[in-house]
């Protein structure tokens, strides 16, 4: 391997495979790959990593501890970050080349970074801020994706990038979030507020990316004479530049057009697409206008729109009892699909558009993939008097504490017909149920409560849990085990006969007794994954009343649990709806009996375990043994490991070095039973 390049490429292969060889032994405490063939990895990206000068961010062989900060600095730019001019015409990226070349690429939908490189070290990060002052965030810059903490370069270098979150990864992240209001309404908002984290452990779990789009500055190099040379010299140092194309005005509109179509499947956001003079000398010639650098141009999609007819709005309803408003409108074709429906958002959306039913509305594709309205031509929808809106709510003064004027924003629920509320939510107005009993918002929360690593009642489908509902019988998670009192009704009831009924109940009384962790996990407490519950219920030593009565700090202080979810823990616990639905459960649930706890030497101590094992039949054997006597079992060494078991206790494995340079003992199988005895 003599190419250099082909070396970085390497490193980036390797680090992809050990990271997720890692995530996948802790997280999900299986293996993709023996140890041996682990440690042969590792060694081959230290040596790679020491031949080259390259280290990516989140390479294995950096991983350390993580930082938390009070405040984000802010620093002055040495020169001001202008914005682009801007087009949407085709014709006048061909009237900016004229006869020169020119480079076009992506404008991505992110934040704009400035990264400081010296004597080969990330040194320092600054966002954009408003292009005179930015926040430092070298601290999160540290944990990018694919940016390297050193370089060959040993000179002061100064680049410009921006930071994003792929879609794929937006929608994950999103989809581990209980409620929809907290959820994030796009890749960019994600990335900003990622980005400047004061926690840098947030940060390195949100997978931010950084695309250089043009260097700025290098101590005693020749300067460059091209953009495209410079972008081809970041990526020789092992960045990952924003994705290019060299231009001419005869071909630029065929590259625009290939640009546009990677949009559907590109999985990094953009809002358009930059293009600047190749000629570097040429370019800083032009100067700039008291706004714009003359160097370069943005150019933003010119949707394409069609008018159409408004049908009504369709209220979408949220396990939270949040309403979502989506328009419904006569199809109509935009960039080759069939689109008739697009979501406005929110109430104060519904407002600024004075949406109402017949309306004459312009739609389009916000970046050619997300249907939306782009303009409202008859305006009939804001016409509810306050004392329409009075009548409407009946007076309720919980309700009038925000008003509506739109004529879509309904007082009934679309669902259960209960009221609805408007409220100020991240300073707009939306809709929500108020009905407790909700029938949208029951049988999502049933659903949760009815899976396998919860309560486990087989065969309770989302389509049963309706019927359920909708006839009356199931009011709370208590009822689903008493529904041997309606066999008569659920006998008769289309879908249902004896066998299916008796199949249910079966499920039912199997389902009754329960660990106590599946308990507490069912009960949906916003953060209190499966895991979390089994750590609070061993700490709490399966003692029920110890657990609902746990103080915040209590909860806290227990290991991978933090503020946030001891307060949505306590919050949820202190709720006397709650407290009532749990104890109308355990009338009719039973816990199993705890794992028995062995006091040993080894209970509070915390193992890590590696290589094959002798006296056990596999790994998670051991682990079992260690947790029932009151041991935690961890997946990689740190400092709060307190003993590393490895029958090859003179190994140079990756554990062993890192056990021995934090002076944590080795200990074989054999040491390891002593020590439990």
């Amino acid at each position: 391997m003599d190419n250099n390049s082909d070396k970085i490429e390497r490193i980036r292969e390797l680090v992809g495979i050990l990271d997720r060889a890692a995530r996948v032994y802790e997280q999900e405490d299986r293996e993709i790959m023996s140890n041996f063939e682990y440690d042969a990895l590792y060694d081959e990206l230290v040596k790679l990593e020491k031949e080259t000068g390259f280290v990516l961010a989140n390479s294995p062989t950096q991983r350390a501890g993580y930082e938390v900060l009070s405040e984000l600095p802010k620093e002055r730019h040495e020169s001001p970050m202008l914005s682009l001019d801007k087009t949407k015409e085709v014709g006048a990226l061909a009237d900016f080349l004229g006869e020169h070349e020119g480079m076009l690429s992506w404008k991505m939908d992110g934040l704009t970074i400035v990264l400081t490189y010296r004597d080969g070290e990330l040194v320092k990060a600054v966002t954009r801020g408003n292009g005179e002052i930015g926040e430092v965030i070298t601290n999160n810059a540290k944990v990018f994706k694919n940016i390297p903490l050193r370089i060959a370069y040993r000179g002061e270098m100064v680049l410009r990038g921006e930071a994003v979150i792929r879609y794929s990864d937006f929608e994950e992240i999103n989809a581990r979030i209980e409620k929809d209001e907290d959820r994030y309404k796009n890749p960019r908002n994600l990335c900003s507020g990622t980005v400047r984290q004061l926690n840098n452990e947030i940060t390195a779990q949100r997978s931010v990316y950084c695309f250089p789009f043009t260097l700025i500055s290098m101590d005693g190099q020749p300067g460059f004479a091209t953009r495209v040379e410079q972008m081809e010299y970041l990526r020789e140092l092992g960045f990952t530049p924003v994705e290019y194309k060299v231009v001419t005005s005869d071909n630029i509109a065929d590259t625009v057009k290939w640009f546009a179509a990677k949009i559907e499947t590109n999985d990094f956001p953009s809002d358009g697409l930059v293009l600047c003079y190749n000629d570097i000398a040429y370019g800083n010639s032009l100067g700039r206008t008291a706004k714009f650098p003359r160097d370069a141009i943005a150019f933003k999609w010119k949707d394409e729109t069609r008018t159409t007819t408004l049908r009504e709005i369709e209220w979408s309803p949220s396990r939270t009892g949040l309403l979502n408003p989506v328009a419904i409108f006569e199809p109509v074709e935009l960039e080759g699909t069939t689109v008739k429906r697009a979501s406005v958002h929110n109430v104060s959306i519904l407002e600024e558009l004075a949406l109402g039913p017949g309306d004459q509305i312009d739609v389009y594709k916000a970046n050619m993939i997300i249907p939306q309205i782009a303009e409202n031509h008859t305006r009939s929808g804001n016409t509810v008097s306050e004392e329409a809106y009075d009548a409407a709510f009946r007076g309720d003064a919980s309700a009038k504490r925000v008003r509506s004027c739109n004529v879509f924003v309904t007082n009934t629920c679309p669902v259960c017909g209960g009221a609805t509320e408007v409220r100020m939510l991240n300073e707009a107005k939306a809709l929500y149920c108020t009905n407790p009993d909700c029938t949208a918002k029951k049988v999502r929360a049933y659903e949760h409560f009815v899976q396998r690593d919860a309560m486990n009642i087989e065969g309770l489908s989302e389509a049963t849990l309706e019927k359920l509902i909708g006839l009356g019988l199931v009011h709370e998670p208590a009822d689903l085990f008493k529904l041997s009192a309606h066999r008569d009704v659920l006998t008769q009831t289309e879908g249902f006969g004896e066998r299916s009924f008796d199949n249910l109940l079966a499920a039912c009384e199997k389902a009754s007794t329960v660990a106590m962790p599946k308990f507490l996990y069912s009960l949906g407490i916003p953060g209190i994954g499966l895991a979390n519950a089994k750590l609070i219920c061993r700490e709490m030593e399966y003692d029920w009343e110890r657990i609902v009565s746990a103080t915040a700090e209590e909860i806290s202080s227990i290991s991978r649990l933090g503020d946030v979810l001891a307060g949505n823990f306590t919050e949820y616990m202190a709720d006397g709806e709650n407290r009532r639905k749990i104890a109308n459960l355990l009338e009719v649930v039973t816990f199993e009996a705890p794992e028995q706890v062995q006091t040993t030497a080894i209970t509070g101590k915390t193992f890590v375990i590696t290589g094959s094992v002798e006296h056990f039949p596999n790994r998670d054997a051991v682990k079992e043994y260690i947790e029932a006597r009151g041991g935690k079992v961890a997946g990689s060494v740190s400092a709060k490991t307190d003993y590393l078991i490895n029958n090859d206790t003179t190994s140079n494995s990756t554990k062993n070095k890192k056990a021995k340079e934090l002076g944590i003992p080795i200990i074989s199988e054999e040491d390891f039973l002593k020590l439990s005895e």
